[in-house]
């Protein structure tokens, strides 16, 4: 028995290399966990988000879990590291209420979109050209399309509640205090008590109590089975339109896809990887191209599954605070998701006033970052609140990020201040400007 385990933990130790980076499969153990707790969430509120598109719910759940089980398998065995993969937050905002209710595309097409970003990114990678493009973004900008789709990310997280509603004369306003309104904001105080304290899977935790009570007074429906076999993908999986796509009106959302995508994931891998000793003494970070080739892979499958863009969370961050070191952390989170595709009955029942919470919480995460922006600086501050202002009144990321850019590029050019426009720069704008246009 000793020698059998023995023999397992050398093979371990040779494919992760858990020696070499001060770490051992308990370590790795609990970082996996850890992880998945703070990111268990996804498999509730992404399919929630989808299912408004017309996509089956019950298959976007097991495919909620497959996306992040393929990315947990390419990051564990490709770029040995201990990343947290699953549809982006943010991102899936954008594929259901711009694209197909905004825009009006069937959920095919946008699916197809969604691929070809995936193709896009996967060709910038070849010369570094990914990395060049991501340098050329002033951080203010950076910082402005994140802390945006924040703000967006909770505006529709108060709209789902019911605590915002339309308003005829004023466009909001403050809706009726129903009893799942009530409910969902009783959720949300757990979730953040929860969150704050520091307790690994508070939003989760705030989700299933206000459903509890939502079953109790009679507005949700009991699950039919605490578990299953998980529902068939058949309904959505395979099925984008790549050629309904390519079209050059579609341009801009490609490119919005891509774009958040690459400074997502970048700046999610980057701190990370310094936390856990991959970055060598000249400062550049040991296996990005390998992580970063993890992350458009697992889009470009996912795509094909038949869910929006799969990106690296920045939940990793929780997993590597708790010691997870390497891609046998991944493993484990890849086996929790594997596991979780059987509990689909209950993960089906639960609805949107319970769900929502989830999204203004992550809404305050994305937005957080909104300190590093120096408001003093006009030429710095204007973009920034032109893309905050308009994502969530646009109800479109693409849209307030085309003209946050284009904002920054005519401040700086209109003032000389020809030296913060690199050529880049220019090429993104043009970009923008067509996909305004268009």
């Amino acid at each position: 028995m000793d020698i059998s385990r023995s023999k397992q933990n050398n093979l371990l130790n040779r494919l992760f290399k858990l020696e070499e980076r001060k770490t051992n499969v308990r370590q790795e153990f609990i970082g996996g966990l850890t992880t998945f707790l703070t990111m268990a969430y996804i498999i509730f509120v992404h399919p929630s988000i989808l299912a408004n598109t017309g996509m089956d719910r019950g298959a976007l759940i097991t495919v909620t879990c497959l996306s992040a089980i393929v990315g947990s398998l390419i990051s564990a065995f490709w770029a040995n590291a201990p990343l947290a993969l699953a549809p982006g937050m943010g991102l899936n905002a954008f594929f259901t209420y711009t694209l197909v209710l905004g825009q009006g595309l069937a959920w095919e097409t946008a699916l197809g979109v969604v691929f070809l970003s995936g193709i896009f990114f996967l060709i910038l990678s070849i010369g570094g050209i990914r990395e060049k493009i991501a340098n050329s973004i002033p951080k203010s900008l950076k910082v402005a399309v994140t802390a945006g789709i924040g703000l967006f990310m909770a505006f529709i997280g108060l709209k789902s509640l019911g605590l915002v509603v339309g308003n005829s004369a004023t466009l909001v306003s403050l809706g009726s205090f129903t009893l799942p309104v009530v409910l969902g904001l009783f959720g949300l105080i757990i979730s953040l008590i929860l969150e704050l304290r520091g307790i690994k899977g508070g939003i989760i935790i705030g989700m299933l109590a206000s459903t509890i009570i939502g079953i109790f007074f009679g507005i949700v429906e009991m699950p039919s089975a605490l578990i299953s076999m998980p529902p068939s993908i058949s309904p959505i999986a395979f099925k984008l339109d790549i050629i309904g796509a390519l079209k050059l009106s579609l341009l801009g959302p490609i490119f919005s896809f891509m774009f958040v995508d690459l400074f997502d994931s970048l700046g999610t891998l980057i701190a990370c990887a310094k936390e856990i000793g991959l970055e060598d003494e000249n400062g550049e970070i040991k296996s990005l191209g390998k992580m970063l080739h993890t992350d458009v892979t697992s889009t470009i499958i996912g795509s094909l599954l038949g869910t929006s863009t799969v990106t690296t969370l920045s939940e990793t961050a929780a997993g590597i605070s708790a010691g997870a070191r390497t891609g046998l952390a991944s493993l484990f989170i890849g086996f929790f998701f594997f596991l979780s595709m059987f509990f689909t009955p209950i993960i089906g029942v639960i609805p949107a006033f319970a769900t929502s919470p989830a999204l203004i919480i992550v809404g305050v995460y994305m937005f957080k970052n909104i300190i590093d922006i120096n408001f003093h600086d006009f030429k710095e501050a204007i973009p920034v609140f032109v893309t905050l202002l308009l994502m969530p009144l646009t109800y479109s990321i693409s849209i307030g990020l085309s003209f946050g850019f284009l904002t920054y590029i005519i401040v700086h050019a209109g003032t000389g201040d020809f030296k913060k426009i690199n050529p880049m720069l220019w090429f993104v704008g043009l970009l923008c400007f067509i996909n305004l246009v268009i």
